[in-house]
């Protein structure tokens, strides 16, 4: 993205504010406001040109291997984006390994995959551990004992006071037997 020197100078005056905060005059906010609007639209323009590219290559991809040529030369442009190769990406190499080219794009391919897999799991991984887990990873401590403490003598520890052990009525309460419904000619009767 390139910014014109109109807009780098709003730049420049919106991060010296934001820096030591002062008042604005209200052309500086309009300023700013329009900057804004300028870096969304290329955001957006940026977006469709990525979605244009990708649709591209699709096609490119199912055309193949009589647009091989293209089909490379838009995915060497894709992953210099920052595209992805999928699993049909990948295929697609595969099929085509016989080209040094295909065979080149096709390891450059396979290991921004893999990268791309184990970044997606330690995502996972780190948003579902504990953040207690998280916690005890980041601290290592020493604990007591080891070679150094065979040689000291060691203090005793308190020796708590005894707790008599329950006995399994006093955890487990006995179940109580239903009772058997009274036979049909009480039932009548009451």
């Amino acid at each position: 993205m390139a910014f014109s020197a109109d807009e780098l100078r709003v730049l420049r005056r919106a991060l010296a504010i934001a820096l030591q905060p002062a008042p604005l005059q209200d052309e500086d906010v309009q300023d700013c406001l329009r900057l804004a609007e300028s870096v969304d639209e290329a955001v957006r323009e940026a977006g469709r040109l990525r979605a244009f590219l990708l649709a591209d290559l699709v096609r490119y991809r199912e055309a193949l291997p009589g647009s091989l040529g293209g089909y490379l030369e838009l995915l060497r442009d894709a992953l210099a984006a920052g595209y992805d190769p999928g699993a049909d990406d990948l295929a697609a190499l595969r099929a085509l390994r016989r080209n040094p080219a295909a065979a080149e794009l096709l390891a450059r391919c396979q290991g921004l995959a893999e990268r791309s897999v184990r970044a997606r799991l330690a995502r996972v991984v780190q948003a579902t551990a504990p953040a207690a887990d998280r916690a005890s990873r980041a601290r290592l401590l020493a604990l007591p004992g080891g070679r150094a403490a065979a040689d000291e003598p060691r203090p005793t520890p308190p020796v708590p006071a005894e707790r008599p052990v329950p006995k399994p009525s006093e955890v487990f309460p006995p179940r109580r037997r239903p009772v058997p419904p009274p036979p049909p000619e009480e039932r009548a009767a009451g």
